[in-house]
């Protein structure tokens, strides 16, 4: 079984977050390689934001995921593994 690490989690987070942008909704995957290890997360989410006024501007960070549905791969020298990723240890991680 391939272990999670935190440290992935945070990497698969920057690339979801950069997917998601400013959608209130996503749908879609993102990928990440690393050595010889190609992860990918597959999801439908509803996206949450919080407003945060800033000096004549409002961003809207995103305060939460809530899944529809997903699933996660990996994938080692060609050859698809079980992983431990679990979406509630992912969620909390980042927020």
């Amino acid at each position: 079984m391939y272990k999670i690490s935190t440290q992935l989690y945070l990497e698969i987070a920057d690339k979801l977050m950069a997917a998601i942008g400013s959608k209130e909704f996503f749908s879609g995957s993102v990928r990440l390689t690393i050595g010889d290890t190609e992860c990918t997360l597959i999801c439908t989410l509803i996206v949450e934001h919080e407003s945060i006024p800033t000096e004549g501007h409002c961003f809207c960070a995103i305060s939460s995921l809530i899944p529809v549905w997903w699933e996660f791969h990996t994938i080692v020298d060609g050859e698809e593994l079980l992983n431990d990723f679990s979406f509630k240890e992912f969620v909390e991680t980042i927020f």
